[in-house]
């Protein structure tokens, strides 16, 4: 280290700034006329005070336009609510087995009484096939729907319908009625429909 000592500069002085001097007017003379103040402050004051007015007056109607488009919209919901209620309903009752069997009978389709089984094993037919009659109901046996008083059966609207035949195949359905079922030829696994 150095023995010399160090030589520091002195800070600067600070010197606080001279106090602002205030500006004097001369006072205004009673008889002098004062100043009118400018109507433009005025008119533009009142014009925005109106504008706002009016801003708030259509923001509420239209607040309450969306209130009545709202209850409008929810009343037609429960509306369509209701009617796919009674929608469902209906599907429910036409899929019921009384309504399909009381289809089927008008159709004059007829339950068969003594269903025969097909044994896969052998081939064997069990039971004894007899062609279905027309004297019991498909109905008999079914418990009655109350929910189906009154409803006509598919057929009761007018003309039965037939499936299309297309042109040409008019004498087809007859021809098939007519031929007798064919046996089902046997082999060693399992038996298979002739098919034409």
């Amino acid at each position: 280290m150095t023995a010399l000592p160090a030589h520091i500069a002195p800070a600067p002085r600070r010197t606080d700034p001279a106090p602002p001097q205030r500006r004097l007017r001369p006072a205004p003379e009673p008889g002098a006329p004062r100043r009118k103040p400018r109507l433009a402050y005025a008119v533009i004051a009142l014009g925005g005070v109106a504008v706002i007015g009016v801003a708030q007056l259509l923001l509420s109607i239209a607040v309450a336009q969306g209130a009545y488009e709202i209850d409008a919209f929810q009343l037609q919901r429960a509306e369509l609510a209701r009617e796919e209620q009674t929608l469902a309903e209906d599907l429910e009752r036409v899929e019921s087995p009384q309504y399909l069997a009381m289809n089927a009978e008008a159709l004059g389709m007829v339950p068969n009484a003594d269903p025969v089984y097909l044994r896969l094993s052998d081939g064997a037919v069990l039971g004894e096939p007899t062609p279905a009659t027309g004297d019991g109901a498909a109905s008999g046996p079914l418990v009655p729907n109350a929910l189906l008083d009154g409803v006509p059966p598919v057929t009761a609207g007018g003309s039965e319908q037939t499936p299309d035949m297309g042109p040409g195949q008019e004498g087809v359905g007859e021809a098939l009625a007519a031929a007798p079922p064919a046996a089902p030829p046997v082999s060693d696994g399992l038996p298979t429909p002739a098919t034409h």
